[in-house]
Formats: C-alpha cells, sequence, structure tokens
C-alpha cells in the first residue's frame, strides 16, 4: 500500500511538469488573436490589399487544402521571431492538424520576415527556399518602403511555390 501511495504521489508530482512541458509555445508573453487569413496588427495593409490577398488565400486552400495566412505585428514582445512563429502557428492551429500551413510574419518595427512552415510542406518550402523568397521577393519592396508590395510579393511566391494558380 505504501508503494502504490508513493508511486501515485510521484505521478502527482510529474504530472504537471510534463503537462507545461507538452505546451512551452503557450508561455510567454501574449499572442495576438486572429482575425482570419490576414491579421494585420501592424496597419500595414490597406483594406483593398487584404481583400485581394484574401482572396487568394481562400483560393489556395480551396484548391489544395493548405492553409496560408499573414500576420503582421509592430513588435515581438522581445520574443525571436522563430519562438513567436512557432507558437502563433501552434496556437492559432494553422494547417489542417498544423501539418500543412504557412505562416507568414512581418514585424517591421523591428526590421524581421519569417515564413513559418508546418512539418508537411517543408519539402515544398524548405528553409533554402523561403529563405530565397524573403531575400528575393519581399526585402527589395521593403528596402523601397513597399511593405504592400513585399507582402504581396511574397504571398505570390509561398502560393506559387504549392502549386496554386490563385498565385497570378
Amino acid at each position: 500500500m505504501l508503494r502504490w501511495a508513493l508511486a501515485l504521489a510521484a505521478v502527482l508530482l510529474v504530472q504537471p511538469a510534463v503537462a507545461r512541458e507538452a505546451h512551452w509555445w503557450e508561455s510567454g508573453p501574449a499572442l495576438p488573436t486572429s482575425t482570419g487569413r490576414i491579421t494585420d496588427q501592424a496597419e500595414l495593409l490597406p483594406a483593398a490589399a487584404r481583400k485581394a490577398l484574401s482572396l487568394r488565400l481562400a483560393a489556395l486552400e480551396q484548391t489544395t487544402g493548405h492553409q496560408f495566412v499573414i500576420l503582421t505585428v509592430a513588435d515581438l514582445q522581445g520574443q525571436s521571431i522563430e519562438d513567436f512563429g512557432v507558437r502563433v502557428g501552434r496556437s492559432w492551429g494553422v494547417g489542417r492538424k498544423a501539418d500543412d500551413g504557412v505562416l507568414l510574419i512581418v514585424a517591421p518595427n523591428e526590421h524581421k520576415v519569417r515564413i513559418e512552415v508546418g512539418l508537411g510542406l517543408e519539402r515544398r518550402l524548405s528553409d533554402p527556399i523561403c529563405a530565397k523568397i524573403i531575400r528575393d521577393e519581399i526585402l527589395p519592396f521593403f528596402r523601397r518602403g513597399d511593405m504592400v508590395g513585399g507582402i504581396r510579393s511574397g504571398a505570390i511566391a509561398i502560393i506559387a511555390r504549392l502549386g496554386n494558380r490563385a498565385a497570378h
């Protein structure tokens, strides 16, 4: 009986630590709330650009099932953009079973951009491909002060890479 009680006590002591570790992405500063396919907290996209991009993202999802969302934030609240992206992607459940989703994050005040890709799409959107999209499609526009053009160009390149005609 004593062994059983000790085993139960050990499980009860370890269980909260395991639960915390299983949801490490939930800790940290508050995450933005999703407002749909485009969450523009940094207010970079005028309504017409948001609508046009949303239509492309919806067409991608309807055609392929892959979910692609865009998030702009004023700042990353002291987090790395990589950690922030993982937390947002998991919290929002981007993609089916969070496996085949793509999240484009733009934090203009910190001069950061990231394409976070679910495991199911890493072959089509590998780290080198994402780096090339950021370098060749997004940053040239951003350097000219054209945030809308950079986001649009990056989104079109991602959609094209996923094999959807909604890119054109």
